[in-house]
């Protein structure tokens, strides 16, 4: 069985995300990287678009997730939007990091990774 496993890589958005009272008013920058799986093997068989996972309809749903969303806390964030993907029934797998630029003083980033599998 052919296990197709799509990347997105570095989306950037814009979101309300943290605790801190500035953090509660003002959107700050997000990168965003999935990794979903889902089975293949009809749409190499085939070359149908309809066997195939839409990842522009998944990366649509992240996107109106994240810039309307308000979160507290990274695992939140990252909790919905693993949410977003499994919610597509091929997928078996999926891998969600944030990163969130410029967080502390002396890093480029802190993120969060969870990942999600089909039982």
């Amino acid at each position: 069985m052919a296990n197709a496993i799509i990347n997105v890589t570095n989306l950037r958005l814009r979101t309300f995300i943290g605790f801190n009272p500035d953090e509660r008013e003002k959107k700050q920058d997000v990168v965003i990287n999935l990794e979903i799986h889902y089975p293949a093997e009809q749409a190499c068989e085939t070359d149908q678009v309809e066997q195939a996972l839409n990842y522009k309809v998944i990366t649509k749903e992240v996107i109106s997730l994240v810039e309307q969303g308000h979160f507290l806390l990274l695992e939140k964030l990252v909790a919905e939007i693993l949410e977003v993907c499994h919610r597509h029934s091929s997928v078996n797998y999926a891998k969600a990091r944030v990163d969130k630029p410029h967080a502390l003083r002396f890093a480029d980033s802190v993120s969060l990774t969870l990942d999600w599998a089909k039982n």
